[in-house]
Protein backbone atom coordinates (compact mmCIF):
# COMPACT_ATOMS: atom_id res chain seq x y z
CA UNK A 1 0.00 0.00 0.00
CA UNK A 2 1.26 3.56 -0.96
CA UNK A 3 2.86 5.05 2.19
CA UNK A 4 1.15 8.27 1.45
CA UNK A 5 -2.45 9.03 0.95
CA UNK A 6 -3.74 11.66 -0.80
CA UNK A 7 -4.87 14.42 1.03
CA UNK A 8 -8.08 16.41 0.56
CA UNK A 9 -8.22 20.31 1.15
CA UNK A 10 -9.28 23.70 0.75
CA UNK A 11 -7.21 25.78 -1.09
CA UNK A 12 -7.55 29.42 -2.19
CA UNK A 13 -6.11 31.39 -4.81
CA UNK A 14 -3.55 34.42 -3.52
CA UNK A 15 -5.77 37.02 -5.42
CA UNK A 16 -8.93 36.15 -3.73
CA UNK A 17 -10.03 38.84 -1.31
CA UNK A 18 -13.30 37.03 0.16
CA UNK A 19 -13.51 34.24 1.61
CA UNK A 20 -16.66 32.78 3.72
CA UNK A 21 -17.09 33.31 7.18
CA UNK A 22 -20.16 31.28 7.59
CA UNK A 23 -20.95 27.81 6.83
CA UNK A 24 -24.09 27.88 6.24
CA UNK A 25 -25.57 31.98 4.91
CA UNK A 26 -28.54 30.38 2.20
CA UNK A 27 -27.36 32.15 -1.09
CA UNK A 28 -24.22 31.62 -4.18
CA UNK A 29 -20.83 32.42 -4.24
CA UNK A 30 -19.80 30.98 -7.93
CA UNK A 31 -16.03 29.75 -8.16
CA UNK A 32 -15.09 31.83 -10.84
CA UNK A 33 -15.52 34.72 -8.89
CA UNK A 34 -13.64 34.05 -6.16
CA UNK A 35 -10.91 31.86 -6.98
CA UNK A 36 -11.37 28.84 -4.94
CA UNK A 37 -11.09 25.76 -5.74
CA UNK A 38 -10.78 22.28 -4.20
CA UNK A 39 -7.63 20.40 -4.99
CA UNK A 40 -6.89 17.02 -4.21
CA UNK A 41 -3.04 16.85 -3.66
CA UNK A 42 -0.33 14.60 -2.01
CA UNK A 43 0.97 17.22 0.95
CA UNK A 44 2.03 16.38 4.00
CA UNK A 45 -1.22 15.27 6.04
CA UNK A 46 -1.93 13.81 9.41
CA UNK A 47 -1.15 10.12 8.50
CA UNK A 48 2.91 10.82 7.44
CA UNK A 49 3.51 11.21 10.93
CA UNK A 50 2.38 7.64 11.52
CA UNK A 51 4.34 4.98 12.02
CA UNK A 52 4.37 1.26 10.77
CA UNK A 53 0.89 0.37 10.38
CA UNK A 54 -1.41 -3.35 10.63
CA UNK A 55 -3.05 -4.34 7.40
CA UNK A 56 -6.28 -3.93 9.47
CA UNK A 57 -4.62 0.22 10.49
CA UNK A 58 -4.40 0.80 6.76
CA UNK A 59 -7.71 -0.16 5.78
CA UNK A 60 -9.36 1.56 8.33
CA UNK A 61 -7.25 4.69 7.67
CA UNK A 62 -7.84 4.95 4.23
CA UNK A 63 -11.12 4.48 4.87
CA UNK A 64 -11.57 7.39 6.65
CA UNK A 65 -9.71 9.26 4.47
CA UNK A 66 -12.12 8.79 1.90
CA UNK A 67 -14.86 10.13 3.94
CA UNK A 68 -12.89 13.06 4.50
CA UNK A 69 -12.20 13.49 1.09
CA UNK A 70 -16.49 13.42 0.59
CA UNK A 71 -17.13 15.83 3.69
CA UNK A 72 -14.67 18.84 2.47
CA UNK A 73 -15.93 18.61 -1.21
CA UNK A 74 -19.63 18.69 0.78
CA UNK A 75 -18.35 21.46 2.88
CA UNK A 76 -17.41 23.34 -0.24
CA UNK A 77 -20.27 23.20 -2.01
CA UNK A 78 -22.28 24.22 1.28
CA UNK A 79 -20.17 27.68 1.32
CA UNK A 80 -19.72 28.15 -2.28
CA UNK A 81 -23.06 27.65 -2.82
CA UNK A 82 -24.74 30.71 -0.74
CA UNK A 83 -25.47 34.16 -2.06
CA UNK A 84 -24.92 35.82 1.20
CA UNK A 85 -21.35 34.34 1.72
CA UNK A 86 -19.42 37.46 -0.22
CA UNK A 87 -20.89 39.76 2.63
CA UNK A 88 -20.14 37.13 5.31
CA UNK A 89 -16.61 36.81 3.91
CA UNK A 90 -15.95 40.84 3.73
CA UNK A 91 -16.76 41.25 7.65
CA UNK A 92 -14.20 38.33 8.92
CA UNK A 93 -11.53 39.42 6.26
CA UNK A 94 -8.71 38.05 4.67
CA UNK A 95 -9.77 34.81 4.67
CA UNK A 96 -10.22 33.63 8.31
CA UNK A 97 -13.69 31.97 7.47
CA UNK A 98 -12.56 29.45 5.19
CA UNK A 99 -9.20 28.81 7.15
CA UNK A 100 -11.47 28.00 10.00
CA UNK A 101 -13.67 25.91 8.05
CA UNK A 102 -10.35 23.67 6.49
CA UNK A 103 -9.03 23.51 9.88
CA UNK A 104 -12.08 22.39 11.82
CA UNK A 105 -12.12 19.47 8.93
CA UNK A 106 -8.82 18.79 9.24
CA UNK A 107 -8.76 18.15 12.82
CA UNK A 108 -11.78 15.86 12.17
CA UNK A 109 -9.61 14.28 10.04
CA UNK A 110 -6.86 13.82 12.49
CA UNK A 111 -9.52 13.06 15.13
CA UNK A 112 -11.24 10.18 12.92
CA UNK A 113 -7.64 8.85 12.55
CA UNK A 114 -6.43 8.81 15.45
CA UNK A 115 -3.56 10.42 14.62
CA UNK A 116 -3.45 12.80 18.22
CA UNK A 117 -0.06 14.58 18.44
CA UNK A 118 -1.55 16.39 14.96
CA UNK A 119 -5.49 16.87 16.14
CA UNK A 120 -3.45 18.23 19.31
CA UNK A 121 -1.69 20.76 17.17
CA UNK A 122 -5.02 21.72 15.21
CA UNK A 123 -6.95 21.89 18.33
CA UNK A 124 -4.85 24.61 19.88
CA UNK A 125 -5.07 26.56 16.60
CA UNK A 126 -8.83 26.19 16.62
CA UNK A 127 -9.36 27.63 20.42
CA UNK A 128 -7.68 30.75 19.07
CA UNK A 129 -10.15 31.33 16.32
CA UNK A 130 -13.29 29.64 17.00
CA UNK A 131 -14.91 32.26 19.48
CA UNK A 132 -17.72 32.42 21.41
CA UNK A 133 -18.84 35.54 20.38
CA UNK A 134 -17.61 35.55 17.31
CA UNK A 135 -19.54 35.26 13.73
CA UNK A 136 -22.00 32.57 13.84
CA UNK A 137 -19.59 29.90 12.37
CA UNK A 138 -17.02 30.78 14.99
CA UNK A 139 -19.18 30.45 17.33
CA UNK A 140 -20.92 27.03 16.07
CA UNK A 141 -16.84 26.03 15.70
CA UNK A 142 -16.10 26.04 18.67
CA UNK A 143 -18.76 23.85 19.78
CA UNK A 144 -17.33 20.96 17.44
CA UNK A 145 -13.81 22.17 18.52
CA UNK A 146 -15.39 20.75 22.36
CA UNK A 147 -16.82 18.32 20.49
CA UNK A 148 -13.35 17.33 18.85
CA UNK A 149 -11.97 17.51 21.96
CA UNK A 150 -13.45 15.41 24.47
CA UNK A 151 -13.59 12.46 21.33
CA UNK A 152 -10.00 12.80 21.23
CA UNK A 153 -9.43 12.04 24.79
CA UNK A 154 -11.52 8.90 24.36
CA UNK A 155 -10.18 7.48 21.49
CA UNK A 156 -7.50 4.45 21.24
CA UNK A 157 -4.39 5.05 19.31
CA UNK A 158 -3.49 3.23 16.13
CA UNK A 159 -3.08 -0.28 16.85
CA UNK A 160 -5.63 -0.59 19.11
CA UNK A 161 -9.60 -1.56 19.31
CA UNK A 162 -12.09 -0.05 20.65
CA UNK A 163 -13.77 3.47 22.16
CA UNK A 164 -13.30 4.60 25.71
CA UNK A 165 -16.64 4.78 27.27
CA UNK A 166 -17.11 8.78 28.08
CA UNK A 167 -17.48 9.63 31.32
CA UNK A 168 -20.02 12.66 30.68
CA UNK A 169 -22.92 13.05 28.31
CA UNK A 170 -25.70 15.48 27.70
CA UNK A 171 -27.27 15.64 31.25
CA UNK A 172 -23.97 16.24 32.75
CA UNK A 173 -24.41 20.13 32.74
CA UNK A 174 -26.51 22.03 35.95
CA UNK A 175 -29.86 20.90 35.02
CA UNK A 176 -31.27 24.94 36.08
CA UNK A 177 -29.07 25.58 33.23
CA UNK A 178 -30.34 23.44 30.99
CA UNK A 179 -34.11 24.43 31.51
CA UNK A 180 -33.57 27.65 31.26
CA UNK A 181 -31.91 26.98 28.01
CA UNK A 182 -34.50 24.82 26.84
CA UNK A 183 -37.08 27.14 27.92
CA UNK A 184 -35.47 30.12 25.87
CA UNK A 185 -34.96 27.91 22.78
CA UNK A 186 -39.22 27.37 22.80
CA UNK A 187 -39.57 31.22 23.49
CA UNK A 188 -37.24 32.26 20.85
CA UNK A 189 -36.83 29.79 18.23
CA UNK A 190 -39.88 28.09 16.20
CA UNK A 191 -38.67 24.66 16.53
CA UNK A 192 -40.53 23.47 19.55
CA UNK A 193 -43.83 25.49 18.89
CA UNK A 194 -43.90 24.32 15.40
CA UNK A 195 -43.77 20.66 16.84
CA UNK A 196 -46.77 21.62 19.19
CA UNK A 197 -48.71 23.56 16.73
CA UNK A 198 -48.63 19.99 13.72
CA UNK A 199 -49.40 18.41 17.43
CA UNK A 200 -52.63 19.97 18.63
CA UNK A 201 -54.04 20.25 15.16
CA UNK A 202 -53.76 16.46 14.23
CA UNK A 203 -54.51 15.86 17.56
CA UNK A 204 -57.60 17.68 17.36
CA UNK A 205 -58.42 16.29 13.90
CA UNK A 206 -58.26 12.83 15.26
CA UNK A 207 -60.91 13.54 18.43
CA UNK A 208 -63.62 15.50 16.07
CA UNK A 209 -66.73 13.07 16.29
CA UNK A 210 -65.00 11.05 19.72
CA UNK A 211 -66.32 11.52 23.26
CA UNK A 212 -63.62 9.99 25.83
CA UNK A 213 -60.14 10.85 24.50
CA UNK A 214 -56.87 10.14 25.46
CA UNK A 215 -53.76 12.20 24.49
CA UNK A 216 -50.27 10.35 25.66
CA UNK A 217 -46.96 13.04 25.26
CA UNK A 218 -44.05 10.66 25.11
CA UNK A 219 -41.72 14.04 26.13
CA UNK A 220 -44.02 14.84 29.29
CA UNK A 221 -46.12 12.09 30.74
CA UNK A 222 -44.14 9.32 30.74
CA UNK A 223 -40.48 10.28 30.74
CA UNK A 224 -40.99 12.09 33.88
CA UNK A 225 -41.77 8.53 35.53
CA UNK A 226 -40.02 6.14 33.89
CA UNK A 227 -37.36 5.56 30.69
CA UNK A 228 -38.76 5.61 27.40
CA UNK A 229 -36.71 2.47 26.54
CA UNK A 230 -37.91 0.43 29.10
CA UNK A 231 -41.72 1.24 28.51
CA UNK A 232 -44.20 -1.30 29.37
CA UNK A 233 -47.84 -1.27 28.15
CA UNK A 234 -48.65 -0.82 31.69
CA UNK A 235 -46.97 2.82 31.64
CA UNK A 236 -50.30 4.18 29.40
CA UNK A 237 -52.97 3.41 31.90
CA UNK A 238 -56.20 3.32 29.35
CA UNK A 239 -60.29 3.65 30.27
CA UNK A 240 -62.74 2.20 28.33
CA UNK A 241 -64.27 3.87 25.98
CA UNK A 242 -61.45 5.93 25.23
CA UNK A 243 -59.98 7.02 21.92
CA UNK A 244 -55.77 7.55 22.42
CA UNK A 245 -53.29 9.43 20.06
CA UNK A 246 -49.86 9.49 21.07
CA UNK A 247 -47.60 12.50 20.96
CA UNK A 248 -43.60 12.54 20.54
CA UNK A 249 -42.15 15.58 20.02
CA UNK A 250 -38.23 15.17 19.48
CA UNK A 251 -38.02 12.29 22.05
CA UNK A 252 -37.92 8.93 19.91
CA UNK A 253 -34.24 9.79 18.47
CA UNK A 254 -32.68 9.23 21.96
CA UNK A 255 -34.30 5.45 21.88
CA UNK A 256 -32.45 4.95 18.49
CA UNK A 257 -30.00 2.18 19.33
CA UNK A 258 -27.32 0.57 16.98
CA UNK A 259 -29.19 -2.73 17.84
CA UNK A 260 -32.64 -0.86 16.48
CA UNK A 261 -34.36 -3.17 19.50
CA UNK A 262 -35.28 -0.53 21.90
CA UNK A 263 -36.85 1.58 19.27
CA UNK A 264 -38.57 -1.54 17.85
CA UNK A 265 -39.84 -2.21 20.98
CA UNK A 266 -41.33 1.14 21.86
CA UNK A 267 -42.78 1.43 18.63
CA UNK A 268 -44.65 -2.17 19.28
CA UNK A 269 -45.96 -1.08 22.56
CA UNK A 270 -47.37 1.88 20.52
CA UNK A 271 -48.58 0.08 17.79
CA UNK A 272 -50.59 -2.91 20.31
CA UNK A 273 -52.53 0.20 21.74
CA UNK A 274 -53.97 0.95 18.48
CA UNK A 275 -53.76 4.56 18.89
CA UNK A 276 -55.65 6.54 16.14
CA UNK A 277 -52.59 8.94 15.36
CA UNK A 278 -49.29 9.12 16.56
CA UNK A 279 -47.69 12.33 15.81
CA UNK A 280 -44.33 12.47 15.60
CA UNK A 281 -41.83 15.56 15.56
CA UNK A 282 -37.80 15.16 15.14
CA UNK A 283 -35.01 16.99 13.56
CA UNK A 284 -34.43 16.48 10.23
CA UNK A 285 -31.01 15.22 9.86
CA UNK A 286 -28.64 12.05 9.35
CA UNK A 287 -26.68 11.89 12.89
CA UNK A 288 -26.44 8.67 13.20
CA UNK A 289 -24.33 7.60 10.04
CA UNK A 290 -22.14 4.61 10.78
CA UNK A 291 -19.14 6.64 10.03
CA UNK A 292 -17.77 9.69 12.46
CA UNK A 293 -16.88 12.25 9.87
CA UNK A 294 -20.18 11.75 8.04
CA UNK A 295 -21.94 12.52 10.89
CA UNK A 296 -19.81 15.29 11.77
CA UNK A 297 -19.97 16.79 8.62
CA UNK A 298 -24.06 16.77 8.51
CA UNK A 299 -24.06 18.24 11.84
CA UNK A 300 -21.45 21.22 11.26
CA UNK A 301 -24.35 21.66 8.40
CA UNK A 302 -27.05 21.86 10.34
CA UNK A 303 -26.27 23.52 13.75
CA UNK A 304 -24.57 26.10 11.28
CA UNK A 305 -27.72 27.20 9.89
CA UNK A 306 -29.10 27.31 13.42
CA UNK A 307 -26.49 29.87 14.58
CA UNK A 308 -26.97 31.68 11.53
CA UNK A 309 -31.09 31.98 12.60
CA UNK A 310 -29.63 32.86 15.77
CA UNK A 311 -27.37 35.57 14.28
CA UNK A 312 -30.74 36.81 12.86
CA UNK A 313 -32.62 36.80 15.36
CA UNK A 314 -31.15 38.07 18.06
CA UNK A 315 -28.17 40.73 18.65
CA UNK A 316 -24.60 39.80 18.98
CA UNK A 317 -24.10 40.04 22.41
CA UNK A 318 -27.37 38.84 23.60
CA UNK A 319 -27.19 36.38 26.78
CA UNK A 320 -30.00 34.32 25.95
CA UNK A 321 -28.58 33.55 22.33
CA UNK A 322 -25.20 32.37 24.59
CA UNK A 323 -27.34 30.71 26.97
CA UNK A 324 -29.29 28.74 24.09
CA UNK A 325 -26.30 28.39 22.41
CA UNK A 326 -23.87 27.02 25.25
CA UNK A 327 -26.51 25.17 27.31
CA UNK A 328 -28.88 23.56 24.67
CA UNK A 329 -27.18 23.10 20.90
CA UNK A 330 -23.83 23.23 21.89
CA UNK A 331 -24.66 20.31 24.25
CA UNK A 332 -26.59 18.32 21.48
CA UNK A 333 -23.23 19.24 18.61
CA UNK A 334 -20.99 17.71 21.67
CA UNK A 335 -22.76 14.48 22.34
CA UNK A 336 -23.08 14.00 18.52
CA UNK A 337 -19.26 14.07 18.08
CA UNK A 338 -17.67 12.65 21.16
CA UNK A 339 -19.55 10.01 22.02
CA UNK A 340 -20.32 6.49 21.19
CA UNK A 341 -22.28 3.51 22.40
CA UNK A 342 -25.15 3.97 24.84
CA UNK A 343 -23.65 7.41 25.51
CA UNK A 344 -24.49 8.79 22.26
CA UNK A 345 -28.28 9.83 22.32
CA UNK A 346 -28.57 12.51 20.22
CA UNK A 347 -29.00 10.49 17.33
CA UNK A 348 -31.26 12.32 14.76
CA UNK A 349 -32.23 11.11 11.05
CA UNK A 350 -34.04 12.40 8.24
CA UNK A 351 -38.08 11.93 7.80
CA UNK A 352 -37.03 9.77 5.08
CA UNK A 353 -35.64 7.09 7.63
CA UNK A 354 -38.60 7.74 9.98
CA UNK A 355 -40.48 6.71 7.39
CA UNK A 356 -39.18 3.58 6.80
CA UNK A 357 -38.82 2.63 10.48
CA UNK A 358 -42.62 3.43 11.02
CA UNK A 359 -43.83 1.11 8.14
CA UNK A 360 -41.88 -1.44 9.48
CA UNK A 361 -43.27 -1.08 13.13
CA UNK A 362 -46.89 -1.21 10.94
CA UNK A 363 -47.67 2.28 10.92
CA UNK A 364 -49.57 4.06 8.06
CA UNK A 365 -48.77 7.51 6.99
CA UNK A 366 -51.85 9.87 7.96
CA UNK A 367 -50.72 12.87 5.30
CA UNK A 368 -50.77 16.28 6.96
CA UNK A 369 -52.75 18.52 5.32
CA UNK A 370 -52.17 21.78 6.73
CA UNK A 371 -49.26 23.89 4.65
CA UNK A 372 -51.24 26.63 4.35
CA UNK A 373 -52.01 26.80 8.21
CA UNK A 374 -48.48 26.56 9.09
CA UNK A 375 -47.62 29.08 6.99
CA UNK A 376 -49.83 31.48 8.65
CA UNK A 377 -49.10 30.44 11.98
CA UNK A 378 -45.12 31.17 11.20
CA UNK A 379 -46.42 34.58 10.11
CA UNK A 380 -48.11 35.28 13.49
CA UNK A 381 -44.74 33.91 15.48
CA UNK A 382 -43.37 36.98 13.78
CA UNK A 383 -40.03 35.47 13.44
CA UNK A 384 -37.17 36.80 11.68
CA UNK A 385 -37.01 35.88 7.85
CA UNK A 386 -35.55 33.12 6.99
CA UNK A 387 -37.71 30.58 8.35
CA UNK A 388 -39.71 28.22 5.58
CA UNK A 389 -42.47 25.59 5.80
CA UNK A 390 -43.14 22.97 3.05
CA UNK A 391 -45.32 19.92 2.41
CA UNK A 392 -42.74 16.80 1.80
CA UNK A 393 -44.89 13.63 0.79
CA UNK A 394 -47.03 14.21 3.81
CA UNK A 395 -45.10 16.03 6.23
CA UNK A 396 -44.72 19.45 7.15
CA UNK A 397 -40.55 20.68 7.40
CA UNK A 398 -39.69 23.49 9.06
CA UNK A 399 -36.26 25.14 7.91
CA UNK A 400 -33.79 28.02 7.89
CA UNK A 401 -33.50 29.45 4.74
CA UNK A 402 -34.25 25.75 2.83
CA UNK A 403 -32.41 23.58 5.05
CA UNK A 404 -34.75 21.60 6.82
CA UNK A 405 -34.12 21.95 10.43
CA UNK A 406 -37.74 19.94 11.68
CA UNK A 407 -39.87 17.64 10.07
CA UNK A 408 -43.84 16.64 11.97
CA UNK A 409 -45.47 13.66 10.37
CA UNK A 410 -48.49 11.91 11.76
CA UNK A 411 -49.02 8.02 11.53
CA UNK A 412 -52.33 5.72 12.23
CA UNK A 413 -52.42 1.52 12.21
Amino acid sequence: MASCPLSYDFCSDERDDHEVGSLYSGGSISHENNGSIISRNSSTNSLNSLGRLKFRDHVWTYTQRYLAAEAVEEAAAAIFGSEDGCDQAEEDGNGDGMRLVQQLISCAEAVACRDKSHASVLLSELRASALVFGSSFQRVASCFVQGLADRLTLVQPLGTVGFVAPTMNIMDIANEKKEEALRLVYEICPHIQFGHFVANASILEAFEGENFVHVVDLGMTLVVESNLENLKPEDIKMNDGEVLVVNSILQLHCVVKESRGALNSVLQIIHELSPKALVLVEQDSSHNGPFFLGRFMEALHYYSAIFDSLDAMLPKYDTRRAKMEQFYFAEEIKNIVSCEGPARVERHERVDQWRRRMSRAGFQPSPIKMVAQAKQWLGKMKVCDGYTIVEEKGCLVLGWKSKPIVAASCWKC
